[in-house]
């Protein structure tokens, strides 16, 4: 029997070792053993999914702006195939709320999905029944041992919305070693982290790694900082809580929606100062400490490779078999 061919549209390379990229490899390798997958950056198919010749059977889109074309010419040219919309933090936090290409992109995909309920509430109402929560996932790996003073690891591209300023500013308030993983996206914020790395001895930005390299670090970590203004849901929490490290979160929806309400370990978005604190309780107050890492590992039955594949696998089976299906001709009376 043929099997039904899938078509992952991610505006985001290998090269750029983000989010949206480890989303997408992910997904297609959930997809593979019951589907024949790729990734692509456009549609119709464009590197890096040249052997994608003819329309697949079902289209899954991240980022609804920048994908926005892409999932547009997919439906127009195929409307009786489903095409699945993956919202992410600017979607949900920005883009939705002021750009047509994106709001029509709400409209335009047969199915949403978001990486953590919060999000649910910043759709339009009339939406939200098309709307399916899948948190995304990570391998369980224990903590590795630490030497020396605490390091808080920070993963993060410097970009103003993963706001490192916060983090560097915190170094200066602090009795611990900040270590900063990301890539220069922004040339400012790379001067400032050249700038602060020289000012502060506890301050180094380590500039990309590779996934693994970056994984490694952070379970070495006493704590991990997130600082973000807006996140969909953010990888680099799952990475942690499921490597059984706490992780201190800037108190915005993606992150409450990711770690819940009760969760202790929130500081003001863009407040160093709050940071600074939080990291000083987590390393003098052990109990505390041992109360977050308590708190994050209670949730990480939610970020399992199997709960995530398993919600993924039930969306593409329902929508396939949803198109195929044959019409109901029945009568009522």
């Amino acid at each position: 029997m043929k099997r039904s061919t899938i078509c992952i549209i991610s505006p985001a390379t290998a090269e750029a070792n983000n989010g949206n990229w480890h989303t997408a490899s992910r997904w297609a390798a959930m997809l593979a053993p019951r589907y024949d997958t790729d990734i692509a950056a456009g549609w119709p198919a464009a590197p890096f999914a040249p052997a994608m010749a003819a329309a697949p059977d079902l289209l899954i889109v991240l980022h609804a702006r920048r994908s926005a074309a892409a999932l547009a010419a997919f439906r127009a040219g195929h409307p009786d195939r489903p095409a699945i919309l993956l919202l992410t933090g600017t979607d949900l936090y920005r883009d939705i709320r002021h750009d047509a290409s994106a709001q029509h992109s709400l409209q335009a995909a047969t199915a949403l999905v978001l990486l953590q309920p919060a999000g649910l509430s910043e759709l339009p109402p009339q939406l939200r029944a098309k709307a399916h929560v899948i948190y995304q996932s990570a391998p369980a790996l224990a903590p590795l041992p630490q030497t020396g003073k605490p390091v808080i690891t920070m993963v993060g591209h410097l970009r103003d919305e993963k706001d490192p300023l916060t983090f560097m500013r915190a170094a200066g308030m602090v009795d611990a070693q900040l270590l900063h993983i990301g890539g220069a996206l922004d040339p400012a914020l790379a001067a400032a982290a050249q700038a602060t790395q020289a000012e502060r001895a506890n301050y180094r930005w380590l500039g990309a790694l590779p996934h693994e390299a970056a994984r490694e670090q952070l379970r070495r970590s006493h704590a991990m900082a997130i600082c973000s203004r807006m996140e969909g849901g953010a990888n680099v929490i799952i990475e942690a809580v499921t490597s059984g490290v706490p992780v201190l979160a800037s108190d915005i929806p993606g992150n409450r929606g990711m770690l819940g309400e009760d969760y202790e370990g929130y500081f003001s978005t863009g407040d160093a100062a709050a940071l600074a604190r939080l990291i000083g309780r987590s390393i003098g107050d052990a109990a505390f400490h041992q109360r977050l890492r308590a708190q994050c590992a209670a949730c990480a039955h939610l970020f399992a490779p199997e709960a995530e594949q398993a919600a993924l696998l039930a969306l593409v089976d329902n929508l396939l078999l949803r198109r195929t299906a044959p019409p109901d001709t029945s009568e009522t009376t």
